[in-house]
């Protein structure tokens, strides 16, 4: 195992480590931004160890620093207290990539390249990239349009393409910002079980972010639960449902409902203290 390094305020270390445990280590993380007039706290005193393999879910009232938090997480963003660590396994492959909530795939390149992109800035040899292409358009069920362009597609096989992408890309950590926000019920339904059978057979460390608490729960191997804006951590909860799931057997499960109620009635306080803040409570 390699040694933790001390980390310094707004510091950032990835740790190369052939047996990893602690894949992503937090310690009283914070950011602010400045503004014209003052500085505006982001998020502040995060703690949080997420572990090789695990599947995280983070909800919170809006504006509590969360997509601030992973943007941090993901390198597109320094912190400015705190300390990050990040456990790098293995130099071949990248450490992470991003999902967001309005699909960013290319518009001028078909399916089939959006997918290898990735694959092609790192030089990966067609004998190799294809199979893994032709592997991802199968699983995501967009073999028939490999060959599409995006304005050719619904908004929900835009945000397949950029899942694949993502994963083909073989990143060693996931980030993912409300990716199925903009969907209908349907789609959303359809996309978190397509998300769960690609995350399952091969358990990359995730990240996501959802303002939706039974998605959360379906997806998830821990919840956790921001305050209100400057947003830190109130609650981690542990989803203690089986694997592989579906949407039948979770809803079913009398687990679900009352983990929800613990969640929402915990979000339900931070909520209500953004409406007395803010003087809309009635």
């Amino acid at each position: 195992m390699a040694v933790i390094k001390a980390v310094n305020k707004g510091e950032v270390h990835h740790i190369k480590d052939k047996l990893p445990t602690d894949k992503i280590k937090i310690n009283g993380l914070g950011k602010q931004f400045k503004t014209r007039r003052n500085v505006v706290t982001g998020f502040q005193d995060v703690n949080l160890s997420i572990k090789d393999g695990e599947f995280w879910c983070f909800v919170g009232p809006s504006g509590c620093g969360k997509t601030s938090l992973l943007r941090v997480l993901a390198g597109l963003e320094k912190p400015t207290s705190g300390g990050l660590e990040i456990l790098h396994s293995d130099a071949t492959k990248p450490l992470n990539s991003m999902v967001f909530q309005e699909h960013a795939i290319f518009p001028w390149m078909t399916v089939r390249n959006n997918i290898a992109y990735g694959l092609n800035m790192r030089k990966v040899p067609a004998h190799i990239r294809d199979p893994i292409v032709d592997e991802y358009l199968r699983k995501i069920g967009m073999t028939k349009f490999a060959n599409a362009y995006p304005h050719q597609l619904s908004g929900g096989m835009k945000q397949r393409v950029s899942i694949a992408r993502a994963f083909a890309n073989d990143p060693e950590i996931l980030f993912m910002d409300e990716p199925f926000a903009a969907l209908d019920e349907q789609n959303r339904i359809l996309l978190q079980q397509e998300l769960l059978k690609i995350w399952e057979a091969n358990r990359k460390t995730v990240a996501f972010i959802t303002h939706s608490i039974d998605e959360a729960i379906f997806l998830a191997d821990k919840i956790m639960l921001m305050t209100a804006h400057p947003g830190t951590v109130k609650s981690i909860f542990t989803v203690d449902l089986p694997r592989p799931r579906n949407v039948e057997s979770i809803r079913t499960n009398p687990k679900f409902h009352e983990l929800f109620t613990k969640i929402w009635l915990e979000l339900k306080e931070e909520v209500d203290k953004v409406k007395r803040e803010e003087g809309l409570e009635n």
